[in-house]
């Protein structure tokens, strides 16, 4: 069998490659899913350290709502995989590629006008993946969400926002994408560096008007009303030289009654947005006007505020843009390989389009998978430091009350299988935040060293066994 993969053609190789590594990487994923299902099915009691935090209902809660999510995500999981296998084998892309072309021909548009019919193309993909994806978003919200009581959209609502979305996407996806695809086309031997300068600046143009002009098509954004909160955040934004410029209140209560904090901006420009749900309990927004005791919406937005420090800072910028360069860089290299596009079905043409498609998504799969989690352990990293300053502020105790909060309003299940934790959450499980913030204070570096170490240990210890066994298969074989 070997011998005869060997002796296929190189297309044929790259395109099994692609396959293989596609359902790898799924059926790891379901893996994960698995065992952490296994956990929410079969912890059924609120765990010892949790018991004065969390009562035996809102811990049944939270459950049985991951429990539904995570028997949905099987489902989607697998028709997405299903899809996208289907779509290769039969010659989905070079197929849309036509009736792309042939939809620019009856505008009298020809095959030289490449960037015509790749947007075309690309408003025909996005559609469909729109449509195949509607019923699954239909059912998340209305039978999931409605289920556990956090949808709050009707119908109509969720169908004229997703038109809306669709709609916004391709007002910028369409001009970005036919410059990107005309600055390869005359960019010459150095086209990619113009490429990375390109997506650069559109990405902080974007990061600059997402706030002011495409985020208020969606939601209502409302200045944070004057009083003590406002002025707790203002104050501990000045004590740690936090540029914030303005706090918004964001009407998420319109969609879902999940409730968060975060915020966003670059330079000296940066804003805090909560959501409203996050505030109910808090005056002067609630109608009782009283504070709920612990809430500590002032501290996850300082918690929040605290993650950007200097170094963790130039560490956010940077690596994106390295990356992209790298890709961009990779990209040229490979462009001129024929085999790449003869792999899915583009014997006769090579469109920069779907050059960018092929490389980016297919060939870079194994690259992305492993950035993807490098990066999820560095936010995790990042995330312990941030707890770690607010710690050093005093302000641990509010903290601890806010995470707890989030996790409440949320129905956050707070017991994560390891492994599950260690490749999906790129902020740590409740219980070791919790853990983290209440320890010894001169230990906190080293107990986020050693659970993060733990997580590590365990994968290699479980992987073990695999490496042996697939050793030993292939000294039999060989």
């Amino acid at each position: 069998m070997l011998l005869e993969i060997l002796a296929l053609p190189v297309e044929d190789k790259i395109f099994y490659a692609v396959l293989v590594f596609s359902w790898t990487v799924y059926i790891w994923e379901a893996y994960l899913a698995y065992r952490q299902r296994k956990i929410y099915s079969t912890t059924t009691h609120v765990p010892t350290e949790l018991g004065k935090i969390m009562d035996s209902e809102t811990f049944e809660k939270s459950r049985l709502y991951q429990l539904d999510k995570s028997n949905f995500g099987f489902w989607s999981g697998l028709y997405s995989e299903a899809e996208g296998t289907l779509i290769l084998l039969l010659g989905g892309i070079p197929f849309l590629w036509k009736v792309s072309g042939i939809l620019t021909a009856r505008f009298g548009f020809g095959p030289e006008y490449e960037i015509s019919q790749s947007l075309v193309f690309l408003m025909l993909a996005t559609l469909f993946s729109a449509l195949t994806g509607l019923p699954w978003s239909l059912y998340s919200t209305f039978v999931i969400e409605e289920k556990h009581g956090f949808n709050q959209q009707t119908v109509g609502f969720f169908l004229k926002d997703a038109l809306k979305k669709f709609a916004v996407t391709q007002c910028i996806l369409l001009p970005v994408t036919s410059l990107l695809l005309y600055i390869i086309k005359i960019g010459g031997d150095y086209f990619f560096i113009y490429a990375w300068l390109f997506t650069l600046i559109v990405s902080l143009i974007l990061v600059t008007i997402y706030a002011d002009y495409i985020a208020p098509l969606f939601d209502k954004f409302t200045p944070l009303p004057d009083g003590e909160l406002k002025s707790e955040i203002e104050s501990m934004s000045k004590s740690i030289y936090f540029p914030l410029t303005k706090i918004y209140v964001v009407e998420g209560s319109k969609r879902s009654s999940h409730s968060n904090a975060y915020f966003y901006g670059f330079f000296k420009n940066k804003r805090i947005v909560l959501f409203d749900t996050l505030l109910e309990d808090y005056s002067p927004l609630n109608k009782s006007g009283e504070k709920e005791p612990g809430t500590g919406e002032e501290n996850e937005a300082a918690g929040n505020e605290s993650k950007p420090k200097p170094k963790n800072k130039k560490q956010g910028c940077s690596n994106p843009e390295m990356n992209s360069f790298l890709c961009f860089f990779l990209f040229a290299v490979l462009i001129g390989r024929k085999e790449l596009f003869m792999a899915f079905g583009f014997h006769d043409t090579q469109p920069t389009l779907i050059g960018l498609m092929i490389i980016f998504q297919f060939i870079f799969s194994p690259y992305n998978e492993l950035l993807s989690f490098c990066l999820t352990v560095l936010s995790r990293r990042f995330e312990f430091q941030a707890d770690a300053f607010a710690r050093n502020m005093g302000r641990s105790s509010e903290l601890y009350s806010a995470l707890i909060k989030l996790n409440k309003d949320n129905l956050g299940f707070p017991v994560a299988d390891w492994l599950f934790s260690m490749w999906h959450y790129s902020h740590p499980p409740l219980l070791e935040r919790l853990r983290a913030l209440t320890g010894p204070k001169c230990c906190y570096e080293n107990m986020c060293r050693k659970i993060m170490l733990s997580h590590f240990s365990h994968f290699l210890r479980e992987l073990k066994p695999l490496i042996e066994t697939e050793f030993c298969w292939w000294k039999l074989h060989l």
